[in-house]
């Protein structure tokens, strides 16, 4: 019994030894900057005690928190859409969601070499098609398109929601803009989320899109990882399993999955990220606000996973085309 706990402590040093020697990601794939204006949006009137406002991060404060990471690059993905969250009622709703939109540009542009934005808005708004035209027109913008399921209320059972979502994507297509998507649907309006959900998008949306690359967002969760957002995901992983043609350029970022993992989680993660096949496989942190970590601490958490150096340096190495 003694050699056998002496063995397992000796191999536990040397896979951390091992996740030492593995540098920073070349690329934050998951990163997002907040105006002044949104953070007054998002925050409860009144404020949470003990100082739990939300900040501005601007493209200053990002890069500073990307180089105390040892992070190069980041993609930085607007936040428009919480102008048209349906929880929300806001006066000249699509202007805000322009402003949100163009104030990131504008940040952006002051780090070009580092730093490249995704527009955003909610896809079930009218507004929606012509949002996608203005930012294709950007240079700053036309980089690519940030969708939020779950923020806008999209119901995968919804036909006239589908609809909406078919059309900014076939659209997307059309102008070549990968697209980033949180793909949960509404944890608070308790909308249905898991396999059949996973499986319309698969079957309903992604097919009208089959010239860019999508980024499927936190493993197809919200953050975390637990047993729905498993089941999402392993309709991609079937798919994949057999070579299936509609995720030839799929890709899913990890971001904030490895938040609070159990023993039993982190292991379950790990296979999952191997049956997706790790060039698929892209490292975010998130925005360093509301209990996210910040990128340097995220990646210490991400290197828990029992995954090998090898595995772990080619997440690291792995840049998404939308970023080369």
């Amino acid at each position: 019994m003694k050699t056998a706990i002496v063995i397992t402590a000796l191999s536990s040093l040397a896979i951390g030894s091992a996740r030492d020697q593995v540098g920073p990601p070349l690329v934050d794939h998951h990163q997002h900057l907040l105006s002044p204006a949104v953070v007054k949006l998002v925050t409860p009137n009144p404020a949470p005690p003990g100082g739990g406002a939300l900040q501005p991060i601007d493209a200053d404060k990002l890069i500073a928190l990307l180089d105390s990471a040892g992070i190069r690059r980041a993609l930085v993905l607007s936040i428009a859409y919480s102008w048209g969250n349906p929880g929300r009622s806001v006066e000249n709703e699509y202007e805000k969601a322009k402003d949100e939109n163009d104030w990131t540009a504008e940040q952006v542009a002051r780090y070009p070499e580092r730093l490249r934005a995704f527009c955003s808005f909610n896809p079930l708004r009218d507004y929606a098609l012509d949002e996608l035209a203005r930012c294709a027109a950007n240079p700053l913008l036309r980089s690519g398109l940030k969708l939020h399921i779950g923020n806008s209320g999209v119901d995968y059972h919804n036909p006239q929601h589908l609809e909406r979502l078919r059309r900014v994507f076939r659209a997307a297509n059309e102008r070549r803009m990968p697209i980033v998507i949180h793909l949960r649907a509404s944890i608070s309006r308790r909308l249905p989320y898991g396999r059949d959900e996973a499986r319309i998008f698969l079957d309903s949306i992604l097919p009208v899109a089959p010239d860019i690359a999508v980024q499927i967002a936190h493993l197809a969760g919200a953050g975390g990882y637990d047993a729905t957002t498993d089941s999402a995901l392993a309709v991609f992983v079937d798919a994949i399993a057999a070579h299936d043609p509609r995720v030839k350029q799929l890709w899913f970022d990890v971001t904030t999955v490895a938040r609070d993992a159990t023993h039993d989680t982190a292991m379950l993660l790990a296979t999952r990220i191997r049956q997706l096949g790790l060039g698929r496989v892209l490292y975010g942190s998130d925005g360093a606000t509301g209990g996210n970590l910040p990128p340097r601490e995220a990646w210490a958490e991400f290197l828990k996973l029992p995954l090998t150096e090898a595995e772990l340096r080619t997440i690291a190495n792995n840049v998404a085309p939308y970023m080369r």
